[in-house]
């Protein structure tokens, strides 16, 4: 990258991020506690909603986790419509079909449950209600809503997006296979649910990608520039919450305490990342999910320990702190050994949990994931190194099979 790019880049990211401190940022409500799910209905009637539109994947519903919900809008006298047309990287067209089942059902709210693939799809239909002449295409970006949502109420049953305070919605366009973010202060859940129950039965494939996600939001937050002082602490609280429990969850689903650490280690690395923005895992990762339908959580596992290796002695102090935080540093080392035994701790976390490996990424795919992913990291990002094109062909080429 040339001199004068990065010196561009610098002045717009700097500028950009001023600007973010006169913004009105806010954080969800929240109903807390084992089986805090059923309070929800109750909160929404006295908010004088009565149509209610629920979104939610087929694997929830198969499970039963959704059954609660429904009966407790019954109970509550609330009606309400299901839309179950969510997968794992939101596609445009089912978006669409949902905004148009909203309509037609009069909803006047929306209630979210599962992941951040459920969040992701409410929000964007959200986002397309209140801007019924705009494409979601056209909505990809920054700041592009404006425009108040319909009330949205958010119920994860992850313990890794934070989708549940965050700014963002990501979509893929399935014909271009281009993955991408809406991200507006608009799309912040109202309320979000915090019952530790709904995770207890996630499988340890799931428990460990959307783990390793929320350690991914929290990492690129801290090590970004600018990050006032409120986002540095709960970055930390988050980082050392996930690396003292993640395993835990792993081996054993049902550690009820692990579990609620968890729950609010995302939802801190959340609200982290949507105020202070990644660095350019997320862009990366991105591109694995659009061109060839890699979970997130484990595309941003893969990617996480790579980027940090590259990012270099830039980031050593603050990885070194981090790496003190966590209890993974020894008296007498320095900040970059320091810093080394973080990096090594992600990369052990991988390992013991059976999430290192290659992708099978096609050559000529390489040049469309540089450019997307500089797009992203670049427009959006106060990154801490500036990667060029030849920086971010030498880490895809890292994880390429």
């Amino acid at each position: 990258m040339n001199v004068f790019k990065k010196i561009w880049l610098r002045v717009f990211m700097f500028v950009f991020y001023k600007f973010t401190y006169l913004m009105k940022w806010r954080t969800p409500e929240l109903i807390e506690g084992n089986g805090s799910l059923t309070k929800l209905p109750e909160k929404v009637k006295e908010l004088g909603l009565d149509d209610v539109f629920v979104v939610a994947d087929k694997g929830i519903l198969g499970l039963g986790l959704v059954d609660p919900l429904f009966d407790a809008l019954k109970k509550a006298g609330l009606r309400y419509t299901l839309f179950d047309k969510v997968e794992p990287n939101p596609k445009i067209v089912d978006i669409e079909e949902g905004v148009k089942l909203y309509k037609e059902s009069n909803s006047k709210c929306i209630i979210t449950m599962g992941g951040g693939s459920a969040m992701d799809t409410a929000k964007a239909i959200g986002a397309r209600i209140v801007r019924p002449n705009k494409s979601i295409e056209q909505l990809g970006g920054l700041l592009k809503v404006g425009k108040k949502i319909p009330p949205l109420f958010a119920i994860p049953t992850t313990a890794g997006t934070g989708s549940e305070t965050t700014i963002a919605s990501v979509v893929t366009n399935s014909e271009t296979h281009h993955k991408y973010a809406i991200n507006d202060l608009h799309l912040v859940p109202e309320y979000a649910v915090m019952d530790p129950l709904l995770t207890k039965g996630l499988p340890p494939y799931v428990t460990a990608t959307t783990g390793m996600d929320a350690l991914t939001h929290a990492v690129e937050g801290y090590l970004t520039c600018d990050v006032p002082k409120k986002y540095k602490a709960l970055a930390e609280e988050a980082i050392v919450a996930i690396i003292n429990n993640v395993e835990k969850v792993f081996k054993n689903g049902a550690d009820l305490e692990a579990r609620k650490e968890m729950l609010y280690a995302s939802f801190k690395a959340g609200a982290v990342f949507t105020r202070v923005g990644l660095t350019y895992v997320h862009p990366i990762a991105h591109t694995l999910g659009g061109l060839y339908g890699v979970p997130h959580g484990h595309a941003n596992a893969v990617v996480l320990p790579y980027c940090l290796e590259y990012y270099g002695k830039k980031c050593h102090k603050k990885l070194a702190h981090l790496g003190d935080l966590a209890g993974l540093t020894k008296e007498g080392q320095n900040i970059d050994e320091k810093a080394q035994a973080f990096i090594d701790e992600v990369w052990r976390l991988d390992k013991d949990m059976n999430l290192l490996k290659k992708f099978d990424i096609k050559e000529e795919d390489i040049p469309q994931m540089i450019k997307w992913a500089q797009h992203e990291a670049n427009s959006a990002y106060f990154v801490p190194v500036l990667l060029g094109d030849k920086d971010l062909e030498n880490i895809i080429r890292e994880i390429k099979a």
